[in-house]
């Protein structure tokens, strides 16, 4: 709900600032398209290694399960790389002098899939300690962060083509 509902308000400040003026993106400021087609397609290999660590984890595979998990956690930050080589190459001021609310709506967008990045990042070290701290028999904590890469994947899959494609 909380990224439906800041997409929403992006498209309803993106809607009014084009009609007022014609464009949303203020004029000198280009959208990097690489790192943001790099996070698209990390989401793919989060969610295999995700899946991975549920498949080990039903097999009793520890070794593997640990694997898993620490891959997660390195390709969640491959993200927050590729999302801070973004904020460098953009150089966007969050208040513009025109008024526009493209940077104020940008940041906030997408500093709040970097802090669900970093909740998820945070679930991977915690399902690893758990279910390598000895507490193998609790696989539904590897399940759930499954489910929530899952969850995370769709969300950016909408912020990636409301915020980086249609511009």
């Amino acid at each position: 709900m909380l990224v439906g509902g800041m997409l929403a308000m992006w498209l309803r400040f993106r809607n009014e600032a084009i009609a007022a003026t014609g464009h949303w993106v203020p004029e000198k400021i280009t959208i990097p398209e690489v790192p943001s087609n790099i996070m698209l397609l990390g989401f793919v290999g989060i969610c295999v290694f995700a899946q991975w660590a549920v498949y080990a984890a039903r097999r009793d595979d520890r070794q593997h399960v640990g694997v898993a998990l620490g891959l997660t956690a390195l390709l969640g930050l491959a993200y927050i790389n590729a999302q801070v080589a973004v904020y460098v190459q953009m150089e966007l001021p969050v208040n513009d002098a025109t008024g526009s609310a493209y940077g104020v709506m940008f940041y906030a967008v997408t500093g709040t899939m970097l802090a669900l990045i970093i909740a998820g990042m945070v679930f991977s070290f915690v399902a690893a300690f758990r279910y390598l701290g000895g507490r193998s028999n609790d696989r539904e904590i590897v399940t759930a962060h499954a489910i929530y890469w899952y969850f995370i994947a769709v969300a950016f899959s909408m912020l990636w083509f409301v915020v980086y494609v249609t511009k």
